[in-house]
């Protein structure tokens, strides 16, 4: 029988999109979520740990596998620790698929399309990386990016969860403090208990390519029906391609489909 073991993964092909897997302890994101269908228990993930959609886990195209992630409801202000441990999702345009029991805790309906951010916890998550075997070389080392201060407050229980014993504070990072940090355990157990930050809904937007010279951006640009948007001055401007804002989660989700049918096989949907 497969063990759980820790990996990266290659380039891979998922549907018309292709994704390119790396380790990255720093990451930040935001994007709309997914909700996984599955109802039974027993499949194995990519890393080979065993799918249960009444734990609470996540699919991600790129990242390493398992990593713990903190997920935030950007419409609610639910946040929750998950860990992910699988690739996906297959819909374009989701930004993570997270198992039913996670969805139900953030409050997102199977539906999906839910504002969301994601940030890598990086001291859980390299613990996870020590303590499996790993399929391959991990050879990329990001450090983490600084945590911005958040206000919280502890939510009562929900229905059904598994009480986890925290020192709970205003501080929803108190959750993460109390997970292994060093290499010697791969059985990190999240709380079922997600933490109230403010809500802060963001413009639905699509970003296609990233360009270091302006003209190409401009060039992507007028094809598709887009704007530039620079950042950064001189020799580090970044050029990006982007649409939107859109009202809703079906517009952005027809206007990603049109543009990744014109080749952009990049583009994306964000929240700003």
């Amino acid at each position: 029988m497969p063990e759980a073991r820790y990996i990266v993964g290659e380039p891979y092909q998922m549907g018309s999109q292709w994704s390119y897997p790396r380790e990255d302890f720093a990451l930040r994101d935001s994007g709309l979520a997914a909700v996984a269908l599955d109802r039974r228990a027993g499949r194995r993930t990519l890393n080979g740990e065993i799918h249960d959609p009444a734990r609470i886990s996540a699919a991600h195209r790129t990242l390493q596998l398992p990593s713990i992630v903190r997920v935030t409801n950007l419409e609610n202000g639910l946040e929750l620790l998950v860990r992910v441990n699988d690739r996906g999702p297959s819909q374009p345009g989701r930004l993570l698929e997270l198992s039913r029991r996670a969805g139900e805790l953030l409050q997102i309906p199977p539906s999906g399309g839910t504002q969301i951010a994601i940030a890598v916890e990086s001291g859980p998550s390299r613990a996870l990386a020590g303590a499996l075997p790993a399929v391959e070389t991990r050879a990329l080392k990001i450090d983490a990016a600084p945590r911005e201060a958040l206000n919280a407050e502890r939510l009562p229980d929900l229905p059904g969860t598994r009480v986890v014993a925290l020192n709970h504070d205003a501080r929803p990072s108190r959750a993460v403090a109390d997970l292994p940090t060093a290499s010697g355990s791969a059985d990190i157990s999240l709380p079922e208990q997600p933490w109230r930050v403010a809500a802060r809904p963001g413009r639905l937007m699509i970003q296609a390519s990233s360009f270091n010279n302006r003209a190409d951006a401009q060039r992507q640009a007028a094809r598709i029906g887009g704007r530039v948007e620079t950042l950064g001055q001189g020799r580090r401007a970044e050029h990006r391609v982007r649409l939107g804002p859109f009202a809703s989660a079906p517009q952005a989700d027809s206007a990603l489909e049109a543009v990744l049918r014109s080749g952009v096989s990049d583009a994306r949907i964000v929240i700003d």
